[in-house]
């Protein structure tokens, strides 16, 4: 009979069970068992993801630890997991940096797997904090080797930032102004601000609003960047905060995986400004928003998806705030945190269990890589 509290003595850590391939899985309906075990124990005591504060991600991958009594977890090769979830879930929500490519080239077995993934009959949506617009997500997609044709679609950071600054019928985008301070890339390509109505300054005291799209430069009224400095950057942030503007993120992250190496992403300059005492409005993951969006495109509900990252605090943190599955891709911007070296190298449990409490986002599901 299953305790009505979980609690997992340290001593009780152990290793990850790895299923090697689909078939595995797929063959044995212990899984689905526990799966059953787990919603009927729910109901008979009251272990609801609300009662115990982690919203709808305390899901599978917390539920086992408490069945069983002790820490455990399941290690899928994403064939298995696909396995497992093929019949119920019916969209996959896919982060593309750290889980499908380094920003470089695609991770070893990622097209495959899409592709296999695709004669499942599953839709798969982009979701990316990307703060570019979804067009140009998808053309970095096919120049990477991405088949565009695999996907209902992608939704981006910078595409619902376009949206929402373009259509101004939320309360709190009307309010904004049309003057800003816009922070974007150089060395990446600027941010077209084209079709948005938007007059961008220099002087902070001519601002009605804070725009961020990158973190290497300036905007300028003409259009053109001029290459700056982090630091520049936190030191205009500051007098803006002073004079007490709102801040839009096109980009909630706060690093990125880029060939290997970690690149700083405009999710840094908000948790700055949000310390300086600014307001922030986040338009992507962690948030709900970027989720929902994706469940529209893809026409389905929260229990027919399942949303794939590597960011504990955006991708999974945001799947539970959304009500929805996830798995968890050890060997993205945790790796270094987690231990990992090679690629497809498996996390050790009780390193991952830490530091999902770290962060307090809890993955469904917890994989090496995005492979078959």
């Amino acid at each position: 009979m299953m305790a009505a509290r979980c609690s997992v003595p340290s001593k009780e850590v152990q290793l990850f069970q790895t299923f090697t391939g689909l078939q595995h899985l797929a063959e044995t309906r212990r899984f689905k068992g526990l799966l059953t075990t787990f919603k009927s124990s729910i109901r008979s005591h009251d272990l609801s993801p609300r009662k115990h504060g982690h919203g709808y991600g305390y899901s599978t991958f917390h539920l086992l630890f408490c069945f069983t009594g002790s820490f455990r977890s399941l290690m899928f090769h994403t064939s298995a997991l696909i396995s497992t979830m093929g019949l119920e879930q019916e969209a996959w929500f896919l982060d593309q940096f750290g889980v499908l490519h380094d920003g470089k080239k695609p991770y070893p077995g990622a097209i495959l797997t899409l592709e296999k993934l695709a004669m499942t009959g599953s839709k798969m949506v982009i979701i990316s904090n990307s703060s570019r617009r979804a067009s140009t997500t998808m053309e970095k997609m096919k120049s990477l080797g991405f088949d565009p044709s695999l996907f209902v679609g992608a939704i981006t950071s910078g595409e619902l930032t376009h949206q929402y600054l373009q259509r101004r019928d939320d309360a709190w985008f009307a309010a904004l102004g049309r003057s800003c301070i816009h922070m974007t890339w150089s060395d990446r390509g600027a941010i077209s601000l084209e079709g948005l109505d938007l007059q961008v300054v220099e002087d902070v005291g001519e601002a009605e609003f804070v725009l961020v799209h990158g973190t290497e430069a300036m905007g300028t009224p003409s259009g053109t960047a001029i290459p700056m400095k982090l630091e520049d950057l936190e030191k205009t942030l500051e007098h803006c905060a002073a004079k007490r503007i709102p801040m839009v993120v096109a980009n909630p992250d706060f690093v990125t995986v880029e060939a290997r190496a970690l690149r700083v992403m405009p999710g840094t300059l908000a948790a700055k400004y949000e310390k300086l005492g600014g307001e922030v409005k986040w338009m992507g993951k962690p948030d709900k928003i970027i989720y929902e969006a994706a469940m529209a495109m893809s026409d389905v509900d929260v229990s027919d998806s399942i949303a794939v990252g590597d960011s504990l605090h955006h991708d999974i943190k945001g799947a539970n705030a959304a009500g929805i599955q996830s798995a968890f891709i050890t060997g993205g911007i945790h790796a270094n945190e987690l231990g990992l070296v090679g690629f497809g190298e498996a996390a050790d449990l009780s390193s991952v269990q830490a530091l999902a409490s770290k962060y307090d986002a809890y993955p469904s599901y917890v994989l090496p890589a995005f492979t078959w």
